[in-house]
């Protein structure tokens, strides 16, 4: 497995979208009301072509949890963060930095 950058690219997906039902239940048994309270707070609607909060209309460009470290970004939900996140391996996407790195090591045409 590749070493993360920490560059935040990959948590600039529609963090909603991708947060699943058993993401949410397992909040509510840790009774992480803050995590519930900001999905709840945006209630984001799909406009066909990106998510917007609910409540001011406002583009929802990133995850709401990602924070800036002075030269990385981090998560400040990272030990109960969505599976979604747990699964996703840097370099294996073409979202991360790390994937054209990844290929070039291959020997693979990008």
């Amino acid at each position: 497995m590749t070493d993360c950058m920490q560059c935040g690219k990959c948590c600039h997906t529609d963090f909603f979208a991708y947060t699943r039902p058993q993401d949410l239940l397992r909040w509510q048994m840790q009774g992480r009301e803050d995590i519930l309270q900001i999905i709840r707070n945006e209630s984001p609607v799909w406009t066909g072509d990106r998510l917007i909060s609910a409540r001011d209309g406002r583009h929802l460009r990133c995850c709401p949890f990602l924070v800036w470290e002075g030269d990385r970004h981090s998560c400040s939900i990272y030990e109960t963060r969505p599976q979604i996140c747990r699964d996703f391996e840097p370099g294996s996407s073409h979202i991360c930095p790390l994937f054209r790195e990844k290929e070039n090591t291959r020997g693979e045409i990008l």
